[in-house]
């Protein structure tokens, strides 16, 4: 969803993350922000003319309810050793879907960021799944942002007992790589 433009009032201190720096920083409560991006349980914000990354546990402080983070949550387990059975590799890519660089309102998979996902039993009797993706910048500050993202929602779905990211970048992301509904969707066409 977005919420272009739209001015908001913090209601609290808040956390943030400097966009693309990954600086962390602290919001003060009253301070005016634009919501830019609602995606994949976070929001993009304006604050002082920076971009931030707020984490959606902290939608309170901008008067919004975490709808996504309470859908994840309550689909989220605690990774046991072994699983009931296999993992459905069409759910690992939807919960890949829901990962957004927080720059860009287009998923990581349209993006074109995500080269392989391979589901492999482990010793134990649980599922790995070995994530082989890149960033849009190799030095991009938001990389283990996104790579945290990965781990948590891939590990959300049912009879993941692991999740493995690995960052490539050779060969390195262009435009190419994107989807065509995802340069529709950035007006690239």
């Amino acid at each position: 969803m977005m919420a272009s433009g739209r001015l908001v009032p913090i209601s609290r201190d808040v956390d943030a993350v400097l966009i693309p720096l990954g600086t962390p920083v602290v919001i003060p409560a009253g301070a005016q922000v634009v919501i830019t991006q609602e995606l994949g349980g976070t929001y993009t914000v304006i604050v002082n003319g920076n971009l931030v990354r707020i984490e959606g546990k902290d939608a309170d402080a901008l008067g919004l309810h975490d709808d996504a983070g309470d859908e994840m949550r309550q689909h989220q387990h605690s990774a046991p050793l072994t699983a009931e059975g296999p993992v459905a590799e069409e759910a690992v890519w939807a919960a890949l879907r829901t990962c957004f660089d927080p720059e860009i309102p287009v998923n990581i998979v349209d993006l074109g960021l995500v080269y392989d996902v391979h589901i492999v039993d482990t010793d134990e009797g649980g599922n790995a799944v070995e994530i082989i993706m890149t960033l849009t910048a190799p030095g991009c500050g938001m990389g283990p942002f996104i790579v945290d993202d990965v781990r948590t929602k891939v590990q959300s779905v049912e009879n993941v007992t692991e999740v493995n990211v690995a960052l490539e970048f050779d060969p390195p992301w262009d435009r190419s790589m994107m989807t065509d509904e995802a340069k529709l969707q950035l007006g690239m066409f």
